[in-house]
Parts: structure tokens; C-alpha cells; sequence
């Protein structure tokens, strides 16, 4: 079995693109949460907060024969995949090409102003709207195959879109893949563009949060005055890469990642079970081959809904006890879907290696049914540790966990 080190790592969020910009935000302790008047003329529509990204734009050296296919969660997806590879030295790598790099990456779903297009057609019969791009931008694996195309990957291409887990099976299925030796490199990671159609599918549940008057105090994840999950979006991605190799060619390394697990609840697509929750977790150490006492730190989906948050910190607790310190970035950045997996993976590496990790905002008062753990409230904590998790779980019943290494 080949180890499997991070040479890269690249992002797009509404706190920035570089991580020295998300750290100074994180610590600042306000979230980028905004009330959306343009969803006003969504007259069903209870939550009108959203995280958008104000100010992106596709880089003027990107060629039209690459963006015309791109909707915006391509375009997101392509920006954090040349960052991360610019980062471990890869961009314009002639490996890139060989057949021995791959890309693992996912979305809930394409681009939806695409999508608007074909319901046109559906509904009024008129396909004016409808080019030879319009599927290539729709389909649900657009993120996955525009990245390969862009940077002219030959190797695996693995799609996933599992919802609030894309990101992180993503990630999980390159490492597997890298670990056996299957692949020398692989892209791996998620992105999500904000639409309204995503708030609206949490709010029919009763599962966003309606605090439409006072955006920075929400989300609320683990809180007892918590009333839901605000939408997001931006991308993530992970450059792995063998060790060996990555040592061969002076890459530096930011972590090894060295446990993977998935599994699915089998029983409800939109109840998340404990069992399965702590189950994959102690896939994850068993993979690892770690102690629960090993993890220094948790990152939490921590979604700020009622049934995730009981269901969530209750089996982190039955794995970990009440002393593993606690927190999610969701609370600043709002649940960015099938970009999450790979942001707060990302996150847990660059906290992990600084030794300071951010706490839960708006965290004030834990709900007495939530599992008894270090929340990391209020302000940052300076944690020394060689190993994080950080954990994803989706609709559908679809849970993972990752295990980091400090390099």
C-alpha cells in the first residue's frame, strides 16, 4: 500500500481565496452571511440568507473553448484545482497528461441556470434558451469533467455527487486510489454555486434558518437557539499525490492522509442516524490504524439543524468521549454543499499545522441533547496535535470521515 501526502491545496470562498485571507477572517469571528433581497421574488420562500461569493469572475487567461462549457460550479471547481496546482508545483507538469493523474470530484448537482433552460423547453415547448454547451454545463458531473479537460488529465476520473458529501468522498475515493496504486496523482475535491432552489429544498423540510433580520447571528450549529442551515457556495480542492513521489520531486508535503471511510444509513434520505454516524468514524480510525485517543481535534459538519446536530455530536462522543476539542466553519461560510467536504478538509490541515483552530460562532448555549463534547466556543484554541478528523454527512444517508496527519 502507497502512503498518500497533500502537495496542494486551492479554494474559492466568500472569505477569500487565499488561506491567510480565511484565517484573518475566521478570527475575526463574523460570518460572511447575507440577506439576499433579490430572493424576494421567491414569495414561498421563508429564508431569504444565503453565502455568495461577490466578487468571482473567470480568470481573462482562461481560453473560450474551455469556459464555454462551464457553468459557474465548473468555473469554481477549475479556479481552486489550478490554485492547488500551482501549490504543489504541477501546473503545466507534463505528468499532468501521462495517464498518471486522475481527478475525483463532485457537486449535488450542475449548473442550474442550464437546467432552467430545459425546464423551458419542457414547459412552454421553445428551446431558444439551448446550445451544444447546455448539457456539458448541467451535467452532474460538469466540475469533474471540465477539470479534466482544462488541465488535460488522462488518468481515473471519478464523479460524486452525493450531496453534502461530494467533497469528501471525493477526497476519499482518490486517496483509495492512490493507495493502491492505481493513480500517482489525483485532483480531488468539490464546488457548489448558490441558487435558490437549494435554499428552498431545506426550507420545505423546516431546516434553514429563517433569521432573514439579523444575518450574522446564524448559523447556529450545536446551539440551543439554533433555527437552521443557510446555503453557500465556492469549491475545494486537494492535490494527493504518492508520498514516494511526491519526495522524489521536492514537493512539499502539507499532510498525509492516512484514513478514509464511507458508508450509508440504509433507512431515511433525510434523518440521519447515530449508529452509522459513529460507525464510519471508527472506519475512518480502524483505516488509520489509530486510537480514538490519537485525534486532537473534530471537524464537525455541524449543519445547525435539529435532528443533524443531535445525531452528529451524539456519535462523535460515543467514539471520542466528552474531551475531543469540537468546531465547524459552516457557522461562517453557511453549508456550501458539495464544496463542504473539501473546504473544511482543507481548513482542518491549515489549523492543524498553525496549532489554532476556530471556534463554532454563535455558539452561546449547547443544547442539552447534543453528545457531550469540547466545544471550541467563543474564540480560537491553541491545539497541538498530529492527527485530525473531519467528518461530512449528506441526504440519501451518505456519511464520511477523513484522518490527517501532520506532515
Amino acid at each position: 500500500m502507497h502512503r498518500v501526502a497533500v502537495t496542494g491545496m486551492g479554494g474559492v470562498t466568500a472569505f477569500g481565496c487565499e488561506w491567510s485571507q480565511i484565517e484573518a477572517r475566521l478570527k475575526d469571528l463574523r460570518n460572511a452571511v447575507r440577506f439576499m433581497p433579490e430572493w424576494d421574488r421567491y414569495t414561498d420562500l421563508n429564508s431569504k440568507l444565503a453565502v455568495p461569493i461577490a466578487s468571482f469572475e473567470p480568470p481573462g487567461h482562461w481560453p473560450r473553448k474551455h469556459t464555454r462549457g462551464m457553468g459557474r460550479v465548473a468555473q469554481l471547481a477549475v479556479a481552486a484545482a489550478e490554485r492547488a496546482l500551482r501549490q504543489a508545483d504541477l501546473l503545466g507538469d507534463p505528468l499532468l497528461a501521462s495517464g498518471a493523474a486522475g481527478i475525483a470530484c463532485g457537486s449535488s448537482i450542475g449548473s442550474t441556470p442550464d437546467l432552467r433552460d430545459y425546464a423551458v423547453m419542457l414547459l412552454e415547448g421553445s428551446s431558444s434558451g439551448l446550445n451544444a454547451n447546455s448539457y456539458v454545463r448541467m451535467m452532474p458531473h460538469t466540475a469533474a469533467a471540465n477539470v479534466s479537460m482544462f488541465f488535460g488529465l488522462r488518468g481515473r476520473m471519478i464523479p460524486t455527487s452525493s450531496a453534502c458529501t461530494s467533497g469528501s468522498q471525493a477526497i476519499g475515493y482518490a486517496y483509495e486510489c492512490i493507495k493502491q496504486g492505481a493513480q500517482k496523482v489525483m485532483l480531488a475535491g468539490g464546488a457548489e454555486e448558490l441558487c435558490p432552489t437549494q435554499a428552498i429544498s431545506f426550507d420545505i423540510l423546516y431546516a434553514t434558518s429563517r433569521r432573514n433580520a439579523e444575518p450574522h447571528a446564524t448559523p447556529r450549529p450545536f446551539d440551543c437557539d439554533r433555527d437552521g442551515l443557510v446555503v453557500g457556495e465556492g469549491a475545494g480542492i486537494l492535490v494527493l499525490e504518492d508520498l514516494e513521489h511526491a519526495r522524489a520531486r521536492g514537493a512539499h508535503v502539507h499532510a498525509e492522509l492516512v484514513g478514509f471511510a464511507t458508508n450509508c444509513d440504509g433507512r431515511h434520505a433525510t434523518r440521519p442516524q447515530e449508529e452509522t454516524m459513529r460507525r464510519v468514524q471508527e472506519l475512518a480510525l480502524s483505516d488509520a490504524r489509530l486510537g480514538p485517543g490519537a485525534i486532537g481535534y473534530v471537524n464537525a459538519h455541524g449543519t445547525g439543524t435539529e435532528h443533524g446536530d443531535i445525531a452528529e455530536s451524539r456519535a462523535t462522543a460515543a467514539v471520542f468521549g466528552p474531551g475531543v476539542p469540537v468546531s465547524t466553519q459552516k457557522s461562517y461560510l453557511g453549508h456550501t454543499l458539495g464544496a463542504c467536504g473539501a473546504l473544511e478538509a482543507w481548513f482542518s490541515i491549515e489549523m492543524m499545522n498553525a496549532g489554532w483552530f476556530a471556534p463554532t460562532l454563535n455558539l452561546e448555549r449547547i443544547d442539552p441533547q447534543c453528545g457531550q463534547l469540547d466545544y471550541i466556543m467563543a474564540e480560537g484554541r491553541r491545539v497541538q496535535t498530529e492527527y485530525v478528523m473531519s467528518n461530512n454527512f449528506a441526504f440519501g444517508g451518505v456519511n464520511t470521515s477523513l484522518v490527517f496527519r501532520r506532515a
